[in-house]
């Protein structure tokens, strides 16, 4: 289950003399923007070093004009660096795992065998469904994405499916398994903020990831029957014979993937878990694909850390076995480690409280609170660039007023679930969406018009704030116990 070392500035922890209007924690939200977009779009930089310009630029914003100390901002930067470093671990090993497989042949055969089985009419849809199982079973959306959602990737564009439309569908049924699986490390994490019972938060998000699954599952059905077209004569027998001249293609190179979901179902973490596969990747590679010697496994290891470089004679199959193994983790983890820092010194400055303080008083009804926590959870992944924070703010902060409209702390659980986990991957800068975007090779936007289910999970919570639809009022007896406890502080 994910913890936090550290609990978030509430907006009554700051200091008056420091706490920041809502002008002032503005200021260094929209510089963060001006930079990101300037830099992105005007100069085609990487988010490298417009995050970098966002650091520096709240960090004189906070200490020269809200007075807050440089040691203090200093243990925010580290307080989010502390907290991101569980998604920072897997990163890491999830480069090596990706190229290890591909050196054993995991990833390969997997792509040899499923161009067999899928047509291009039901290939999305099964993707969907697959990714949805695993991850339901192991409890991990990133996990899945970086297992099977590369071998998708791989199949998809074997059959002529536009590889963001693939990354879509991995990413819809990734983050709908992910919701519902008591396994889940966000799922846990959003039930302990808002002190709902676990079991109770994920039979609340069922009905509403659901009903998000089926409106997707239908769009990607018709996109495999519209505009997925047919496969170029002999494009399958092209691939399967390149696969098969440059690896082994045999049942036994599964053994990482099934060594991987088997201790991932047996309820170890996830990294515990994907290390594991890539020892089992590293060991496969020496025994099936050979050499059997000290340079196998010399190439084995090297494969480990500086990747594969495929060179099969078709250019497409170079392209999709072709990894950059432990080195090649750098880019992404650089911008991971950016975006949590500037996460921390927004949280640390005060601007995150404020926002989500500000948010919070302009909420009068269900459907306005409802709204409010999806847009307070959306903007944490802008602003905090971490998933987590998506659910500890909104979650920690608006406790209070699902009290006050007597609402059940579950409608809160699922809340900061359906708006906040599951939209981190439309973000370029948040940690899921540079994680998705290179494990899978699909820029953020060019995937995000395809991953319906961060836009239609969000939706539905809406349409359950608006209507009143699967809203749980709490019981007279916690409702009494709430006002009882409320009384009693006035009294003191």
């Amino acid at each position: 289950m994910a913890t936090l070392s550290f609990e978030p500035l509430a907006y009554d922890d700051i200091p008056e003399a420091e706490r920041p209007s809502l002008l002032q924690a503005l200021v260094p939200v929209v510089g963060m923007l001006v930079f990101l977009s300037v830099g992105a779009i005007a100069l085609g930089l990487d988010p490298q070093i417009p995050l970098l310009f966002g650091i520096a630029f709240t960090g004189l914003v906070g200490r020269y004009w809200y007075g807050v100390s440089w040691e203090r901002m200093y243990e925010g930067i580290v307080d989010g660096l502390r907290m991101g470093m569980q998604a920072i671990l897997i990163i890491f090993v999830i480069y090596m795992l990706i190229s290890t497989w591909t050196g054993a042949g995991t990833i390969p055969s997997l792509i040899y065998y499923g161009l067999e089985l899928l047509s291009p009419t039901i290939f999305l849809p099964v993707a969907v469904v697959l990714a949805l199982l695993v991850a339901f079973a192991i409890g991990s959306s990133w996990t899945t994405a970086g297992t099977l959602g590369v071998a998708f990737i791989g199949i998809g564009a074997g059959l002529g499916i536009p590889e963001p439309m693939t990354a879509g569908a991995v990413l819809t049924g990734s983050y709908a398994g992910d919701k519902i699986s008591p396994l889940s490390d966000t799922t846990n994490l959003a039930a302990a903020v808002t002190n709902t019972d676990l079991m109770t938060h994920v039979r609340t998000m069922r009905v509403g990831t659901t009903l998000a699954m089926v409106l997707s599952l239908g769009l990607y059905t018709y996109l495999g029957l519209t505009a997925t077209g047919s496969i170029p004569p002999g494009r399958v027998a092209e691939i399967q014979s390149a696969i098969s001249g440059a690896y082994t293609v045999s049942p036994l190179t599964f053994a990482p993937l099934a060594l991987t979901f088997a201790l991932a179902l047996r309820g170890y973490p996830a990294l515990p878990a994907i290390t594991s596969g890539v020892f089992a990747g590293v060991a496969t590679q020496i025994l099936v694909q050979g050499p059997l010697s000290v340079e196998g496994v010399v190439a084995a290891l090297e494969v480990a850390q500086s990747g594969t470089t495929a060179e099969t004679g078709v250019e497409l199959v170079n392209g999709l076995l072709s990894s950059g193994g432990l080195v090649g983790s750098a880019w992404t983890i650089t911008v991971v480690v950016a975006a949590l820092a500037l996460g921390g010194i927004l949280e640390r400055t005060g601007v995150l409280a404020v926002v989500a303080h500000r948010i919070g008083q302009s909420l009068d009804s269900v459907g306005s609170l409802t709204a409010g926590t999806a847009v307070s959870a959306f903007g944490m992944n802008v602003l905090a660039a971490e998933q987590y924070m998506s659910i500890v703010v909104p979650g920690m902060s608006l406790r209070g007023l699902y009290d006050d409209f007597e609402l059940d702390s579950r409608n809160l659980s699922r809340a900061v679930e359906a708006a906040g986990t599951t939209t981190s991957a439309l973000v370029p800068w948040n940690a899921g969406g540079v994680y998705m975007a290179t494990v899978l090779g699909v820029p953020t936007l060019e995937y995000a018009p395809y991953y319906f289910f961060g836009f239609v999970s969000p939706a539905i919570l809406l349409l359950m704030g608006f209507t009143g639809w699967r809203i749980t009022k709490q019981s007279e007896e916690t409702t009494a116990g709430v006002k009882d406890a409320v009384k009693s502080l006035a009294d003191d």
